[in-house]
């Protein structure tokens, strides 16, 4: 385990899970903090600090160009989608870029049946990929960053699974966008990202889809995750809906994320240089699969995912999660 990483789950805390339907948020509140000395996408996005483009006017469809233009960094988080130019695409990992900078980032299209300029540069929606197709995602840059192939991810399946969801929510596009999953089932989303909101300090939020640990994510400080908290919930939500089968609302929550932060204590763990400032750190077990951007010795962004049939094999030996589940479990009356 990376101690960077070890460090920041010490000192999480448990707040009262928040459900909705099958969705479960449980907030993972914290003293830890980054220091914050950076801009988000979006927002360096809107304020014209950024601008992403094509590579050049050819384009290469696992690769876009960003231009930091201001005097400050700027994090990329994983998922995150970038509309326009050529075809959509999302982040495939998450990066910081430096100050008056140049990089080439690595990304995945969500648009298969667009090859066109519809603008010079690419916008942002404000929205992510959805949590199953992050995980997916993970899997595969994980294998390439072992080959030394760099943060790649494949392709084809991200198309296959994008096609696939769509049809089932009779959601299709003309060019195959992932954006139109989220404009069909824009009412349900919102009645889920409705009920659910941060609570004080709050770093992190973990979820459950049907009973089941999907996935965290943490960050920095309560104002990163403040920043990036309804896209969050959107970017789970949209699972939850495609899962959802009319069961009553899931009431389980905290002491099945303490087990789970507690087992990601256990992971092997591999680092290496991260696309831009910092280091990307790879942790991974038979139960979980995780990503995180360290950088001076803090960590900007973690995301862990639960691989198939996990939760089971988790075993409570006592840890800080667990006692903190229990000391601060919400009770469903």
């Amino acid at each position: 385990m990376n101690t960077q990483v070890a460090e920041y789950l010490s000192q999480a805390e448990l707040d009262r899970a928040q459900n909705f339907k099958n969705l479960v948020l449980v907030p993972v509140v914290s003293e830890y903090r980054d220091g914050g000395n950076y801009l988000l996408l979006d927002d360096a996005l809107e304020q014209g600090a950024v601008k992403v483009t094509e590579v050049d006017r050819q384009g290469s469809v696992p690769d876009l160009k960003v231009a930091n233009m201001c005097g400050k960094m700027v994090l990329i988080i994983d998922g995150e989608e970038l509309v326009g130019a050529k075809q959509n695409r999302i982040v495939n990992t998450t990066i910081l870029l430096a100050p008056e900078s140049e990089t080439t980032i690595p990304v995945s299209c969500v648009e298969q049946g667009r090859w066109a300029h519809t603008s010079d540069h690419f916008y942002t929606e404000k929205r992510m990929s959805p949590s199953f197709m992050r995980k997916n995602k993970a899997e595969h840059v994980m294998a390439s960053v072992k080959m030394n192939a760099g943060f790649r991810s494949d392709q084809g399946s991200i198309w296959e699974e994008i096609r696939e969801r769509q049809a089932r929510r009779d959601a299709e596009s003309s060019t195959g966008r992932m954006s139109e999953l989220y404009t069909k089932d824009r009412p349900l989303l919102d009645e889920y990202l409705q009920q659910f909101r941060p609570v004080d300090n709050q770093v992190g939020a973990l979820f459950l889809i049907n009973g089941r640990i999907a996935g965290f994510d943490g960050f920095g400080g309560p104002e990163i995750l403040a920043r990036v908290f309804p896209k969050l919930v959107e970017s789970y939500a949209i699972d939850a809906v495609d899962m959802y089968r009319g069961e009553g609302t899931v009431q389980t929550g905290n002491a099945l994320a303490a087990l789970f932060l507690r087992g990601c204590l256990e992971a092997d763990s591999d680092e290496q240089p991260s696309v831009a400032l910092g280091t990307d750190c790879r942790l991974s077990s038979d139960d979980r699969i995780d990503a995180a951007l360290v950088f001076q010795d803090r960590v900007l962004h973690l995301s862990l995912f639960a691989r198939e049939a996990g939760e089971e094999r988790f075993s409570n030996g006592g840890s800080r999660f667990a006692r903190m589940s229990h000391r601060r479990r919400y009770r469903f009356e």
